[in-house]
């Protein structure tokens, strides 16, 4: 089972690979073991936690997840990612920052987290509740709100928390990665409502 501790070696490895030349997550990736579907995830969320919005790589980002969320609903052992992630190049600095992203996230969760709920981590329902939470959150980020603040982060966090569900064996997560899901889905809405309220509002006057 990977732990925390194999996590920031994994993290802190790649930045050392990362030294002479930047190093893709496609190499970086495909050192890992093919079955971590989680911690894949985990690593490929990390880049999202900011809430400056990242544009096209943001929409990038949520069909990566949605991908990786539908092949493990069908039970593929092996994730097949797209070229367009596979190719994005990480110098040493920012491979660095993900590790001390990571440390941090680590200090916050051991704090609360413990095993608890296993029905929603383990064996079959775990995995089609964890690709469920990809999908969803995935199609939730790859929505082009290019100017909305926090469009990535929002649904990274339903992400972020399945993940620490499935290290820490802590079905209480889960629970809070569908919270994020539903308050992501209501802030999206809301946006989306005012913007056609005050466009509509704007070609009404412009009309008149």
């Amino acid at each position: 089972m990977t732990t925390y501790k194999n996590i920031i070696a994994i993290l802190n490895g790649f930045a050392e690979q990362s030294k002479t030349q930047p190093l893709t997550l496609g190499e970086a990736l495909d050192t890992l073991d093919k079955t971590a579907y989680t911690l894949i995830a985990l690593i490929l969320v990390l880049p999202f936690m900011q809430p400056v919005p990242l544009g096209p790589l943001t929409v990038i980002g949520g069909f990566t997840f949605a991908i990786l969320g539908w092949q493990m609903w069908r039970g593929n052992e092996s994730p097949v990612l797209p070229q367009q992630i596979n190719k994005i190049a990480m110098s040493e600095k920012t491979w660095r920052i993900l590790g001390k992203v990571c440390i941090k996230l680590v200090w916050f969760c051991t704090r609360f987290t413990r095993p608890r709920f296993p029905f929603l981590v383990e064996g079959e329902r775990g995995k089609k509740i964890g690709a469920f939470i990809l999908i969803t959150a995935g199609g939730l980020m790859a929505i082009p709100f290019l100017i909305l603040p926090f469009n990535n982060v929002l649904p990274g966090f339903a992400i972020l928390f399945y993940c620490i569900s499935q290290f820490e064996d802590d079905g209480l997560m889960v629970f809070i990665s569908f919270f994020w899901l539903v308050f992501t889905t209501v802030y999206f809405a809301a946006f989306a409502f005012a913007a056609w309220y005050w466009g509509s509002a704007a070609v009404m006057r412009w009309l008149s």
